[in-house]
């Protein structure tokens, strides 16, 4: 498990559709330990946004879109 990150999340992150932008991000902050508030911090958005992009309950927006791919560029 990575730190800060609860089994349950990356559980229900590893079972989600990678085709999915939130969830492509959360594999990847999960990888690189980066915590959710940064995450949420970096695109102003609330930490449950956050959970619910790596889980993929919700996709980021048309605001943040091309941001969040950036993001997983500069992390990978």
């Amino acid at each position: 498990m990575s730190y800060g990150y609860s089994l349950r999340l990356v559980e229900r992150n590893r079972q989600a559709s990678d085709k999915k932008l939130g969830v492509r991000l959360g594999r990847v902050c999960i990888a690189q330990e980066v915590p959710v508030t940064v995450v949420a911090n970096e695109f102003g958005v609330t930490r449950q946004t956050v959970y619910n992009w790596f889980t993929g309950l919700s996709i980021p927006g048309p605001s943040v879109h091309t941001r969040v791919i950036n993001y997983i560029a500069k992390l990978s």
